[in-house]
């Protein structure tokens, strides 16, 4: 891949390596030193396409998910199986990976410009804007930029849109699926909203154990399963589905801040 062309949106490749390499080796003491990421699947990774793939996740803050996911891939593809040991593997990143993210979200900071121009896909939330609920008509050139990532190579994707668990999937995600026939990939994080702030830059406590799973390709049939069928599929593999909802016992989430408390001394 040449440095010096540009990506399908006018970035140049030779920038946008360096950001990726900058922010890996900035961050990833997040994930293995303050931190602990278990790993599980990540085989699949190196068995997949160069591009028409789109992974789907769960949510729980604004960039930290994004970044594991960017050293997950990375380490993958460098050989390194459910382990992101030794960061010389983001030294050559892959750089045709993007993530979906609202424009407002990346224009809130130096921090989100730079990693926007990492590999943002920014839309304009039409149910949601400045805290406010909102709703308004899909932007087809925001749907059409999606397509382009895909076509171009991987896209992350967090179908709820928040990092609030078991919020309903929208159904955007599965018409992108229909129109665009990608590889789906599914994956489940935990731990992230326990080790970050909200908005996934700030350290809030350490010694936790986040998780990372990859799991198979969804079997979808693009043109006979419904938009509700495939929103479905999504909420089951990524542990959304109404059903995994359970009350936790007040003495688990009691022994589980204390076990939190005895990791941060």
């Amino acid at each position: 891949m040449n440095l010096l062309k540009k990506n399908p949106f006018g970035h140049y490749l030779i920038i946008k390596k360096w950001i990726i390499r900058y922010f890996g080796f900035m961050t990833h003491r997040r994930y293995r030193g303050f931190n602990e990421l278990k790993i599980e699947g990540s085989e699949i990774i190196k068995n997949l396409p160069d591009n028409k793939v789109l992974f789907v996740s769960n949510h729980q803050t604004y960039f930290a998910d994004v970044v594991a996911m960017f050293h997950v891939f990375n380490a993958s593809l460098s050989g390194r199986i459910d382990s992101i040991k030794n960061v010389g593997y983001i030294w050559n990143p892959k750089l045709n990976i993007y993530f979906i993210a609202a424009k407002e979200t990346m224009k809130s900071g130096i921090i989100p410009r730079l990693m926007s121009y990492a590999g943002s896909i920014s839309i304009q939330r039409t149910w949601r804007e400045a805290g406010k609920e909102i709703n308004r008509q899909v932007k087809m050139s925001d749907i059409s930029n999606i397509g382009i990532a895909l076509d171009d190579g991987w896209v992350i994707t967090f179908p709820q849109g928040t990092t609030k668990p078991f919020k309903p999937i929208r159904k955007g995600t599965a018409h992108i699926i229909k129109n665009y026939k990608p590889i789906v990939i599914p994956i489940v994080i935990d731990g992230f909203r326990r080790s970050f702030d909200k908005r996934g830059l700030m350290i809030k406590k350490r010694g936790i154990l986040q998780s990372f799973v990859i799991k198979e390709p969804l079997i979808i049939d693009y043109e006979k399963d419904s938009v509700e069928s495939i929103i479905e599929k999504i909420e089951y593999s990524i542990e959304q589905h109404p059903s995994f909802l359970k009350v936790i016992p007040k003495e688990e989430i009691e022994a589980k801040n204390a076990l939190d408390l005895k990791r941060e001394w």
